[in-house]
């Protein structure tokens, strides 16, 4: 299997990606579901961080720091870069920002590497619905340094066009920040490891697809 099929078998076998009938913060009704809370082990952290280093590999991003944005980026921050120091001997810092920044000790708003001007950063994050942790990361970044964020990886791009405009979340990221966004895999490697039998759900196939029709966007 390529890394895309057996993520995609991991995320079904760890409980985070569902088949169903599920209503959306949106309230679109959609066959699938992702609940990237399920991933609570060490085992599964140590997969899932192998599987950020082998997209941030693959893509050849650039990369000095990955930032974790609190609370959930945390984690997948931590496991990802101990993955590409274990995995492909590349050996970078990772940060990670509070809610709320401390005025004693070593004070500041964020937690491990200090960010420094033309340093390259990538965001680190589960799931892009609406951009919001780009949105409020990007000005905590510039506001400690002059970073140069060479992209922001996530697990699933859905590819669904936003409520208010046909863009996707992925789509507007780029338009309003220049940011690319990286994802393990998308909608149609998901679509596509069903048709091919990588995982189960072919009873779900018609409703994956009208869903994608309905609501998706191509932007590959």
């Amino acid at each position: 299997m390529t890394y895309k099929e057996e993520f995609i078998k991991f995320m079904v076998d760890s409980g985070v990606l569902t088949f169903g009938d599920f209503t959306l913060k949106s309230g679109r009704k959609a066959p699938y579901f992702i609940n990237c809370g399920n991933y609570k082990t060490g085992e599964q952290l140590t997969k899932l961080g192998g599987f950020y280093a082998d997209c941030i590999a693959d893509n050849k991003i650039p990369v000095e720091t990955l930032f974790g944005p609190a609370y959930k980026g945390i984690p997948l921050a931590v496991s990802a870069v101990i993955a590409l120091a274990t995995k492909y001997g590349i050996d970078v810092s990772y940060c990670f920002d509070r809610k709320e920044a401390k005025d004693h000790g070593e004070g500041g708003m964020f937690v491990g590497k200090k960010l420094a001007d033309g340093e390259k950063v990538i965001i680190i994050d589960d799931v892009m619905t609406s951009g919001k942790a780009l949105r409020e990361s990007m000005p905590k970044l510039k506001s400690a340094a002059d970073v140069n964020v060479t992209g922001m990886v996530i697990t699933v791009d859905r590819m669904e066009k936003a409520l208010d405009t046909d863009l996707s979340a992925v789509e507007q990221a780029y338009k309003d920040f220049g940011v690319k966004v990286y994802s393990i895999v998308n909608i149609n490697d998901i679509i596509k490891a069903i048709q091919d039998g990588v995982v189960e759900g072919k009873e779900y196939l018609d409703k994956m697809l009208e869903y994608r029709a309905a609501y998706g966007v191509d932007h590959e």
